[in-house]
Parts: C-alpha cells; structure tokens; sequence
C-alpha cells in the first residue's frame, strides 16, 4: 500500500527502474512505521556532485559536494503562515541525493549501492519529519530509528 505521493526524478538518467521502485516501496514503508498520514507528498531527486555541490552551496552556504540533503516544506519561514483547516495533503518536502557520493559510499562501508542509496533516502525522510543529528541525543534517536527501518526493511548492510 502506497501512503506517500513520491515524485521521484533521476537527473542523470544512470538509476535502473528496479532502483527507482526500490526506494519507493523503501519510503512507504518508512512512512508507515513513523504513521504519516495518507496521500502525502514528497520528491526525490537524484543528481550529479556538481549539482548537489550548486545547491549546497546557494541554499545552505557550504562550498562542497555532499551526500544528501533535505528541504522539509513543514517549516515556516519568517513571515509564513500556517494554512488550518484545508483539506491539502501534507507536503513534506524534498530530498536530493548525489548518485556519485552514494556509489562512492557504498563501496567506502562495503555494502551495496542499493543500501547506500535506500540509507540515503531515509536518512533524507527522517530529517524531513524534523529528525536531526546537531546534538548528540538526537543523533542518537535519528540513526537508532534509520537502522530500525532499514532493518525491518531488510536491506541491511
């Protein structure tokens, strides 16, 4: 069963179809076991390092190529307010993963590219969902829960 409307997008046209519906299945099943709520709405998009490097660099203010980032759209700005009351479906948020960071990954820890890329995706989730990692009590929580789901997934290292 489907709860999120994933938009998935592969910049660089390299991820196989098996790939692609791998992550699908991995994030609903994500979904499920942190009980969002039907028909909510998150994009994946898969880049190059110097497309991840542009972003980082412009929305986050870091000059480098990294691993994966996350654009959770639950967060108010300054100025923004919260829509009550509409019956809109939750948008999440973006995730964007570099695919040459996570094949670099994959074979740094020795797992597979499919492991990278399924860690990579939760990871990116979870932070969508205000997991964090600044303070060593929320790492804690952040990446006890991503072994978990990847675990329960089966796609273990």
């Amino acid at each position: 069963m489907n709860i999120l409307m994933i938009d998935l997008v592969d910049e660089t046209n390299q991820l196989p179809a098996e790939h692609l519906e791998e992550i699908e299945k991995l994030l609903n099943f994500a979904a499920e076991k942190e009980k969002i709520e039907e028909n909510s709405e998150v994009s994946v998009t898969f880049v190059s390092n110097e497309r991840i490097h542009e972003i980082n660099r412009e929305y986050r203010d870091k000059d480098a190529p990294t691993d994966v980032i996350s654009f959770a759209l639950e967060e108010l700005g300054e100025g923004e307010i919260e829509l009550v009351g509409a019956e809109l479906p939750r948008v999440l948020g973006d995730i964007i993963i570099s695919i040459p960071r996570a094949e670099e990954q994959a074979k740094e820890y020795g797992h597979s590219f499919i492991r990278e890329l399924g860690f990579l995706s939760v990871h990116g989730f979870l932070h969508l969902l205000g997991y964090d990692h600044m303070e060593k009590v929320e790492e804690e929580k952040m990446f006890t829960r991503q072994k978990e789901i990847l675990d329960d997934y089966g796609l273990t290292r």
